[in-house]
């Protein structure tokens, strides 16, 4: 019996995946969002077509969700449609991934049909594996590890409302989890402080801090949420209990005083943004005055997965001339 062969079958250049942040450089990820950016400037007025030259036309993206997903289904099939391309919904029970089929035999199946794949996963070993067979590009559409898209909307979003990035201050408050284990890794590659409060039963992932620090990020851990908020330029937290977590009270009771509320953003810069990756449960991590205050930009931030992702696909799929696109049309 011959061995199955150690990479995809199909020719040509390397697909252009994206499976972390600290894969890239930062200029690839700045491109990027700076890509993501030029896009959202032509959905301003919908007088004409969003986007006329429709990069992506006749490409076609699965998305492989075996974890419920809004903003990352609605964000990723409503941009490549926009793009001029097509979806194709693959849940585990769609295909023969739910029966038994390898994934790199999914993979290989899929390298034929489709000219991307998301994936949203709650393995995060899964995400790799299929990267290592795929011959097209695979997006990490979340993993129990890391959700890079994510950060690619805050960055977008902290940066319309307060400019550049780099330099400022950000405050994790809550649980270590993928979206803090994504901002640790985005802080050494944009230059950004970034200060997490977790409990020392949730703390940030220690791999991903020893990568940061590495290269010279300023990042600071504590159990104290007040500590890490004092003037801070932009105030983050997220759920408690997430979908595959099954110690929900347990985590109610670890994470109570890391609620985000009126005096503990008040510690925080006078003009500091206050984000949510979202679905909120408010009077957990967040109070109502927060959330809905002034200084929320929470529904910014979820339609910046539209346009960051948007620049995403236009990366990996839009050919050598990916850059160029955005310009404002005729």
């Amino acid at each position: 019996m011959n061995a199955l062969p150690s990479a995809p079958l199909l020719a040509g250049p390397p697909p252009r995946h994206f499976l972390d942040l600290r894969d890239f450089d930062g200029a690839t990820l700045r491109a990027i969002l700076d890509l993501g950016s030029r896009i959202k400037r032509m959905q301003r007025g919908r007088a004409r077509p969003l986007h006329p030259r429709q990069p992506l036309l006749g490409r076609a993206l699965g998305l492989m969700l075996s974890k419920p997903s809004t903003r990352t289904r609605v964000s990723f099939e409503v941009g490549m449609r926009q793009l001029g391309g097509d979806v194709i919904l693959l849940s585990p029970n769609d295909m023969q991934l739910g029966r038994g089929e390898t994934i790199a035999d999914t993979a290989r199946v899929l390298s034929r049909f489709v000219d991307a794949i998301v994936l949203r996963t709650g393995d995060a070993t899964a995400l790799r594996e299929l990267a290592r067979w795929s011959s097209v590009p695979v997006i990490n559409g979340l993993t129990p590890d890391s959700h890079p898209v994510q950060i690619l909307a805050d960055i977008m979003t902290f940066e319309e409302h307060r400019g550049p990035i780099a330099g400022r201050t950000l405050a994790w408050v809550g649980d270590g989890n993928n979206v803090a284990t994504s901002f640790i890794e985005a802080a050494r590659l944009f230059g950004f402080a970034l200060r997490l409060a977790t409990p020392a039963s949730h703390a940030p992932s220690e791999n991903a801090l020893a990568w940061a620090r590495q290269g010279g990020a300023d990042i600071m851990v504590t159990t104290d949420p007040r500590q890490a908020v004092a003037g801070a330029d932009c105030v983050l937290t997220d759920t408690w209990v997430s979908m595959s977590d099954s110690d929900a009270e347990q985590r109610r009771v670890a994470f109570a005083p890391y609620c985000v509320d009126v005096a503990l953003m008040a510690l925080a810069a006078p003009d500091a943004l206050f984000m949510h990756c979202l679905p909120a449960h408010i009077g957990e991590e967040v109070t109502e005055d927060v959330f809905e205050g002034a200084q929320s930009v929470v529904f910014d931030e979820a339609e910046n997965r539209l346009h960051a992702q948007k620049g995403l696909l236009v990366w990996a799929m839009g050919g050598p001339q990916w850059q160029d696109y955005g310009e404002e049309e005729p």
